[in-house]
């Protein structure tokens, strides 16, 4: 196998045609850590906008089980990522993700928004951060694997090519990025868990101006969160760029790093795609 024989696959596929398998490869071959962070900052970003952090603490489920509801919200997307949207789990991924969804009065607006940073946030992550930026080919792959995403959650008025949707998602945040307690709510609580990963619970508070230092002035500002010392920032980006130089020199990951794989503490004896996420009790 070549030294990174993943990257020299996706780039003699057809974006049309092999979108998933192109999102997959980035996903847990070429950029399992990097497109993981990523996608973690773009749920986080989300947060900055009011109608959906006040939607979340209203339902409870990201105060009072946020370990869980970060885990449901994680294993959908990779059920359907790994699976393929029109697989017999994908489908039901997204059943489980439609039904959840369809319980409140979200905007289509709203629904693009974050569609958007699933599609931006990994981009400029890897162009800041990666061991190389995506291509043109992938990112062509991945505006077209969210837009038959879009589709299938009957997501209205999705732009038609990247610079239109890139438009969108700055314009969106610069009319909705606004502080709102709700904002900071669920961010700490987010924050925390997601520092957790890699901190024990005493050192938390320690890790989370290195949290601030990955994200830009708008987002912080809207998260009502401090910025960090320069001298912080300065030392965080020097330890990202040489993450980047290491990741560049060693192959590509043989085996993938599969999402549903891992080992969770909310589901230590496996989960079934039906029972993710919150239901309708009154039903």
């Amino acid at each position: 196998m070549n030294f990174k024989s993943y990257t020299k696959e996706i780039a003699g596929l057809d974006p049309k045609r092999d979108y998933e398998r192109i999102a997959y490869l980035l996903t847990f071959h070429c950029f399992p850590w990097d497109m993981e962070k990523a996608l973690e900052f773009a749920l986080f970003r989300t947060f900055a906008v009011p109608s959906v952090s006040r939607l979340l603490v209203a339902t409870g489920e990201f105060v009072n089980r946020t370990r869980k509801r970060y885990d449901d919200t994680e294993l959908i997307l990779y059920e359907i990522l790994e699976n393929g949207m029109d697989s017999e789990r994908g489908k039901a991924a997204i059943a489980r993700m439609n039904d959840m969804h369809g319980r409140f009065k979200i905007s289509n607006e709203d629904y693009l928004y974050v569609l958007s940073t699933f599609i931006f946030e990994p981009i400029r992550w890897m162009d800041r951060w990666g061991w190389r930026p995506f291509t043109a080919l992938e990112k062509r792959a991945i505006l077209i694997n969210y837009q038959e995403l879009a589709k299938r959650m009957g997501i209205k008025q999705v732009p038609d090519s990247l610079p239109s949707f890139e438009a969108f998602n700055l314009e969106y945040e610069h009319s909705h990025f606004s502080f709102h307690q709700a904002n900071r709510k669920i961010g700490d609580k987010t924050l925390d868990l997601l520092i957790g990963f890699y901190l024990p619970e005493r050192l938390i508070p320690l890790g989370r101006p290195l949290a601030y230092c990955l994200m830009d002035d708008p987002l912080r500002m809207a998260m009502g969160l401090p910025n960090p010392p320069k001298p912080m920032s300065l030392m965080v980006a020097k330890f990202m760029r040489l993450k980047a130089f290491l990741q560049a020199s060693v192959p590509e990951r043989k085996k993938p790093a599969l999402g549903t794989k891992r080992k969770r503490a909310t589901y230590p004896e496996g989960y079934r795609i039906e029972e993710l996420g919150t239901f309708n009790l009154r039903k």
